[in-house]
């Protein structure tokens, strides 16, 4: 049994290998795993991809050394005021000091008192030389001179500054009236005063402003005829008087009359009140 196996394997065999080489050709079958090659050299170092997602944050460090101190900064603003502090403990007493002597305390009143009357003399005197020997006004902050040297506009106005002054400017209705009342206890009637026309506006009405080159604002003391017409005849009637009424009206620059100086009043140290100097006429 096991001969007839055998025979049968063989001629199998046989026939498998006597079979055409065209249908060997097309069953080609894979040959055996081949032995492992050598590793090849390294590529070049590809693109960088994107950035990933951070990780997770790692543990604390630790602390560092102590660096060195910086510079001194800028002042700060001062705080507010703090509480004010429990009191100290009292000092050591001081040495016992010298003996006084005995004081003459009437002694020193009576020189005390002496004084006060000769300040209050000397205050009546200075009032006395301003207003009776000079013959000055005064306000809070000025003194008025009345210097009676007939002259014109012109030179009334370079005699008041060779004095330290300037004409007469009355800005305010009290400076007004006290400079007309000055004119009315001199026995005059009109005087010169710092106030003269400048140019003619386009409707012909003339601008008036005063000795330091300020405009008129504010006041004026014109009379009626004057006020209803303020056109200047002439170049030479472009000046002012002042009259003992308190009322101003044109008048000609090459008039001669009387005027008006006034002065401020310089305050030296301690608050003293100087007398313009060349006041007296």
């Amino acid at each position: 049994m096991m001969g007839v196996f055998v025979l049968c394997v063989f001629a199998a065999v046989f026939n498998y290998l006597s079979a055409s080489t065209e249908v060997c050709t097309n069953a080609l079958l894979p040959g055996a795993k081949g032995d492992q090659g050598e590793i090849g050299e390294e590529g070049d170092q590809g693109k960088l991809g994107k950035n990933g997602p951070p990780g997770p944050p790692g543990l604390t460090g630790e602390n560092g050394l102590v660096g060195e101190v910086g510079h001194t900064g800028k002042m700060g603003p001062s705080g507010e005021k703090g509480d004010k502090g429990d009191k100290g403990l009292d000092g050591p007493s001081g040495l016992k000091g010298k003996q006084g002597t005995t004081c003459d305390c009437g002694r020193y009143r009576r020189v005390v008192g002496q004084l006060d009357v000769n300040v209050g003399k000397l205050r009546n005197a200075v009032k006395f030389v301003k207003n009776v020997i000079l013959g000055l006004k005064e306000t809070e902050e000025r003194y008025y001179l009345l210097v009676k040297e007939p002259k014109r506009f012109r030179e009334a106005s370079m005699n008041c500054k060779l004095r330290g002054g300037t004409l007469a400017m009355p800005k305010t209705t009290n400076t007004n009236r006290l400079m007309a009342d000055y004119v009315s206890q001199a026995g005059l009637t009109r005087v010169y005063i710092g106030v003269q026309a400048q140019s003619k506006d386009t409707d012909g009405t003339s601008s008036y402003v005063y000795a330091d080159s300020s405009p008129l604002q504010g006041f004026a003391a014109w009379n009626q005829d004057d006020l209803n017409s303020r056109i200047s005849p002439a170049t030479n009637s472009s000046c002012v008087e002042l009259l003992s009424t308190g009322t101003w009206s044109h008048v000609e620059c090459e008039a001669t009359m009387f005027f008006i100086c006034e002065f401020p009043k310089s305050r030296r140290r301690g608050g003293g009140r100087g007398i313009p100097a060349s006041a007296s006429s």
